[in-house]
Formats: C-alpha cells, sequence, structure tokens
C-alpha cells in the first residue's frame, strides 16, 4: 500500500453519497451557507462568471437605470423634457429615450431639459451613466486580461497493461497556440472508505508519476501511473477498484507566455469512471510536408487493447 500523506485541505469527513470534489471546471464542488457578501467581491465574481452572463447583466443593468430615471422624469413632469401627449405609454417612452441619451452622453438635440427639476436628475445620471460604462469598460479589460490557464483534459482515465504492471492513464493538451512552459502535474487520491457503520472518511495518497514535469507541451501528454507495489491501488482487482469511492484530483501549473507567470488548472476524475483495457488513440501525426498535425478530435479518442 502506498504511503498515505495528511489532508490536503479538503477534509477527512466523508458520507456514502458524497458527489465528486472539483466540478468539470476546476472549481471545488462546495455549497457555501450563511457566509457574508460584501461589496468588495462585486468585482471577483464580475469577473469569474461567464460572458453570457456578464453581457446580459450589463444589459439589464443598463435597462433597469434607464427604467427608472425614466420613472422619475414622468414625477417631475414630461413636460420638462418633452411635448407631453395624451398617452401614458408614449410619455414613458420619450422618458425612457430621454434617459437612454443621456446616460450614454449621446444626445441627439431632439429632447433636452427644460426646467430645474429635469437639469439636476439629467445631471446626476449623466454623471452615473460615465461611472457605469468606465466600471464596465474595466471589467471588459480585466475579463480579457485575466491570466487563465487553458489546459484540456481527455474525458476518460484509462487503465491498461504498462510494462510488468497495469497503469491509469489520462492525457492533457494546450487548447491554446501558446507555448507552455515547464508544465507541471501533481495527482491526489482521495479515497473514501467506511470505518464504522454509516461513518465514512478520506484517506489521501499522492500518486507516483511517469513523468511528473517536461520542458514544453506542443502536442499531448499522457499521464501515468504505474500501479506497481508502491502504488496505493496495487490492493485493488479491476472489479475491486471498479467499486471504490474515490478520486483523481489533478492539478497542473505551467509558465503561460501570453500572461507572462505561471498559471494553474484543475479538474478530477472518479475512479468508478475508469475504462479498463483500453488506450488512447494518437491524435497527432506528420504530413506529407513533414509538418507535424495535431488532430483535436481525435484527443478524446480510445480503443481497446488485450488486457
Amino acid at each position: 500500500m502506498g504511503k498515505k500523506i495528511k489532508d490536503p485541505g479538503i477534509g477527512n469527513s466523508s458520507t456514502q453519497f458524497a458527489k465528486r470534489m472539483i466540478n468539470e471546471d476546476g472549481s471545488f464542488n462546495v455549497v457555501h451557507l450563511n457566509r457574508n457578501r460584501r461589496f468588495s467581491e462585486a468585482y471577483n465574481y464580475l469577473i469569474g462568471i461567464s460572458w453570457w452572463e456578464f453581457f446580459s447583466l450589463s444589459f439589464l443593468s443598463y435597462v433597469l437605470a434607464n427604467f427608472c430615471f425614466a420613472l422619475i422624469y414622468m414625477l417631475i413632469g414630461v413636460d420638462q423634457i418633452a411635448i407631453p401627449t395624451s398617452d401614458f405609454f408614449q410619455d414613458f417612452l420619450h422618458a425612457f429615450f430621454f434617459s437612454s441619451q443621456t446616460f450614454t452622453t449621446l444626445g441627439y438635440g431632439t429632447m433636452s431639459p427644460n426646467g430645474l427639476s429635469s437639469g439636476i436628475v439629467s445631471s446626476i445620471e449623466a454623471f452615473l451613466g460615465l461611472m457605469f460604462f468606465a466600471f464596465t469598460t474595466g471589467l471588459l479589460y480585466g475579463r480579457f486580461s485575466k491570466p487563465k490557464a487553458a489546459i484540456r483534459f481527455s474525458k476518460h482515465l484509462v487503465l491498461r497493461k504498462f510494462g510488468k504492471h497495469k497503469a491509469l492513464m489520462f492525457r492533457i493538451e494546450n487548447d491554446r497556440k501558446s507555448t507552455m512552459i515547464d508544465p507541471t502535474v501533481s495527482v491526489t487520491l482521495m479515497l473514501s472508505k467506511e470505518r464504522k457503520e454509516g461513518e465514512y472518511h478520506n484517506e489521501f495518497y499522492t500518486l507516483g508519476l511517469e513523468r511528473q514535469t517536461i520542458r514544453f507541451l506542443p502536442t499531448t501528454w499522457t499521464i501515468v501511473h504505474e500501479i506497481n507495489k508502491e502504488s496505493p491501488l496495487h490492493e485493488f482487482s479491476e472489479n475491486d477498484l471498479a467499486k471504490q469511492h474515490g478520486e483523481l484530483v489533478v492539478m497542473v501549473s505551467y509558465y503561460d507566455e501570453s500572461f507572462n507567470q505561471v498559471v494553474h488548472q484543475m479538474y478530477s476524475y472518479m475512479i468508478s469512471d475508469v475504462k479498463f483495457n483500453y488506450k488512447f488513440v494518437k491524435a497527432y501525426y506528420y504530413n506529407e510536408n513533414g509538418k507535424m498535425v495535431l488532430d483535436h478530435k481525435l484527443f478524446d479518442c480510445i480503443e481497446s487493447v488485450k488486457s
């Protein structure tokens, strides 16, 4: 049996129905309850959400702001910005469009504040509009410039004959054209075992790898853990291994030339999902001009091998 290590930060307590610890996007699968929220966390939240969520939230904020100011213009009198009509909806649209022009500091000249109240409100709105777009522009820059790893992990975790023993394997590739410099991989095995009836406990092991680091990664890299006498998985047969409630927590670190700094990415594989007696299909080859071709469609392809 391999040597145990102390809790790396995940926690020793477990349960029979525990889900995977690492989500497919690399985040920890943790639900936070009763956590104090601070306004200072708004930047981290807006930087971290998806692009679809970001643009939707920006657009909704813009519409809501103009809707509120349109109501204010209606309260102080639409006659201070446009010629009133007998139709409330039409007057509200005039107020909304005037608010939009003021908020964006655009102004077509067809409507303008004609009173002190509308002048004060439009001045405040113009200031808030400038702040809104400055804040949004800063967020756009932050989202584009945020260092982020672009590692693609294979969908499958395979186990096959490897030399005199068998080995667990998965592979990674760079999802960008930039160069990954000194990529380093660490794999932690988390096994959930029953101590008493209904009480489960996590045990952690650092898996030895055939290669833990390489100089650069232009194509694919198959990560190999040989199941020899030093492996914590050596005591399990294939049937027993498939029944284990365990997870391989993977962390990859490398220097990214695009951001000029070290970036990290996490992923995990469930032991119960391992594919026995399969191997990965080679994803790269050379064309007639002697250039190496990496076919990304082949990255997740596996094929059966004899046990």
